[in-house]
């Protein structure tokens, strides 16, 4: 039971520590706005405008010291020995006197000294399990490497998740990603986009029912979120077979109908790497799609450097 009231005091440590993270972005955006403003200043306001810029990198260096001791405390939490040290640690964290994690320091404590009878009386039902994608979720909120500024890092994690056996092809956890593809923490908002991407590569390149790839290169169509890219790319370069749900039996099919939302898709975003995947159909085997793309190219000779005009969530997005 103390390992649980633990885990409910880490918890609140991480929560302060992305509030403070919130607060921190706020103040990074209002940077970004001074450094605008000094560009247009005139002399007058420059003064003042530095000033503000000066005193507001420090404010920033502080709320990020800030954000790491916090997830400092909420990593110290689980490492403590015995239970004089829980208890010296936590009454540490009890002096601190933040409201955001007071109640669930004294429940631990409260927890750390109760008789068995108390601690049976209070144990109830089990927790209920979380799922695999709850769990990348909390993670993405909490782990140091998910949450630093590489990239690259959450890619992989994404990669590694949607690869999982069972995992692309479950609705469920499909739809909890999308779900948080609306967090309010841009952090765990990136990683459940990149997820999102690779769960319909998935669907979209390796499943062989074709119905549902297709829907997956539709979903993918619709996303306004630049990583989407290269998936539509390797969509559209790479034709396959598989099978798709006749009137009355299974049939073999190929995945051109998807290819050509692809192509269209990729038209739209108007990138040079998009340019060149449409360049490269230009002979394909399937002819509808040469033709698409030759089309493509005499509508738009020049270079490609961004989303067209016109299409909505894409541009808003990009």
């Amino acid at each position: 039971m103390i390992g649980l009231g633990l885990r409910q005091v880490q918890d609140a440590l991480n929560r302060k520590a992305n509030a403070v993270q919130q607060e921190f972005i706020a103040l990074s955006e209002r940077i970004d706005q001074v450094v605008k403003d000094l560009l247009e200043s005139r002399d007058d306001e420059r003064k003042r405008l530095r000033e503000e810029q000066t005193s507001l990198r420090s404010t920033q260096q502080e709320l990020a010291d800030e954000i790491n001791i916090w997830r400092e405390r909420a990593r110290a939490v689980l490492r403590q020995s015995g239970r004089d040290g829980i208890r010296a640690y936590l009454n540490e964290l009890l002096e601190l006197g933040e409201d955001m994690v007071k109640p669930a320091i004294e429940h631990a404590l409260y927890l750390l000294d109760a008789p068995e009878e108390e601690l049976a009386r209070l144990q109830g039902p089990l927790e209920i399990q979380q799922t695999p994608t709850g769990r990348l979720i909390e993670r993405s909120r909490t782990e140091y490497d998910l949450r630093g500024s590489d990239q690259s890092v959450r890619k992989r994690e994404a990669i590694n998740f949607a690869n999982r056996p069972g995992i692309a092809q479950d609705d469920e956890a499909l739809g909890e990603i999308e779900a948080a593809m609306n967090d309010p923490d841009p952090l765990v908002r990136e990683l459940a986009v990149m997820t999102n991407i690779q769960i319909l590569r998935f669907r979209a390149l390796r499943v062989a029912d074709l119905d549902m790839a297709h829907e997956a290169v539709q979903h993918l169509s619709r996303l306004s979120y630049p990583p989407v890219i290269p998936v539509l790319v390797e969509i559209l370069e790479n034709p396959r077979t598989g099978f798709t749900a006749g009137e009355e039996e299974v049939v073999d099919s190929d995945n051109n109908r998807s290819r050509m939302v692809a192509l269209l898709r990729l038209v739209e975003w108007h990138t040079a790497e998009a340019k060149t995947a449409v360049y490269g159909r230009k002979f394909d085997l399937d002819s509808h799609i040469a033709k698409a793309a030759e089309r493509s190219l005499e509508l738009f000779p020049g270079p490609w450097s961004g989303p067209l005009k016109g299409t909505g969530s894409l541009a808003e997005g990009s």
